[in-house]
């Protein structure tokens, strides 16, 4: 092509990543060099962006545009109707959902981002998760919204790893007969502990497949006198703890997610 690049001006009244990655996505089916992206964020009023529509506007000016705001679509509408080359990036997409489905876009800039913003929250829960599975980290359990207790193969990492996906920053602590619960346990709201229960003869299969599968024999692990022996000491300390008891057998993962997450979304307890 020769010559200096040409800019595309990327024109958003939010923050433009969705303007700028369409532009980076056209710029890759040309020579390498022949155009630079130029972001144009926070656009808040009509008269600015004439202004900067006026400032950047050169020989060769290019804008791609994400604005939302009706009075700046209108303005920016005009301005290509005086000889500005522009691209709505989003109209016509939105133009298209409201016709096929009856219903009105909110006009919200930014929706996008606050979506990231969601997405960048069920990361960090979930980096929590695995931090603090089975056990670890204990002296960060008063951070935790969501505190899982129970016995060995109670279904605790999956539902951590499940509820973690929604937002919400769980730990689970493993107890059994030879191993002490941490005294943060004991420290924390006893509103966010969940003691996980199950039948002993249901648990007692799933720890004979997961011997199975691993290949290994572990004395008393799914003896029945040993787990409901376990059970009854996990009970106790539920007790003294005074957390929400709550069943998993028989149940998928959702099931009792939900049941947990209904506690912690409205306060109310639920009993066993």
């Amino acid at each position: 092509m020769g010559g200096e690049p040409i800019a595309i001006h990327v024109l958003s009244d939010s923050l433009g990543e969705t303007g700028e990655m369409v532009a980076r996505a056209v710029v890759a089916q040309f020579e390498a060099g022949d155009f630079h992206i130029e972001r144009l964020q926070k656009v808040a009023t009509p008269e600015d962006l004439r202004e900067i529509v006026r400032v950047h506007c050169g020989p060769n000016c290019i804008f791609l545009y994400t604005l939302v705001e009706p009075a700046l679509r209108e303005t920016m509408e005009q301005l290509l109707g005086e000889g500005v080359h522009g691209v709505d990036v989003l109209g016509p997409s939105v133009s298209v959902l409201a016709a096929a489905t009856g219903r009105r876009p909110t006009g919200e800039a930014g929706a996008l981002h606050r979506t990231d913003d969601q997405y960048f929250e069920r990361i960090e829960a979930t980096e929590f998760a695995v931090s603090h599975d089975d056990g670890r980290n204990p002296e960060d359990l008063s951070r935790a919204d969501i505190i899982l207790i129970g016995v060995s193969r109670t279904s605790k990492t999956p539902l951590a790893m499940y509820m973690a996906f929604k937002g919400y920053r769980v730990s689970n602590v493993p107890l059994a007969p030879s191993l002490e619960p941490p005294k943060e346990l004991f420290e924390v709201d006893p509103w966010k502990v969940f003691g996980l229960v199950t039948d002993p003869m249901v648990l007692i299969e799933v720890r004979r497949e997961r011997m199975r599968e691993m290949g290994t024999f572990v004395p008393g692990y799914a003896d029945r006198e040993a787990v409901e022996e376990e059970l009854e000491e996990a009970r106790v300390l539920m007790r003294r703890i005074g957390c929400i008891v709550v069943r998993t057998d028989n149940r998928a993962v959702e099931e009792s997610a939900q049941e947990i997450l209904r506690y912690v979304d409205t306060g109310f307890g639920i009993q066993e």
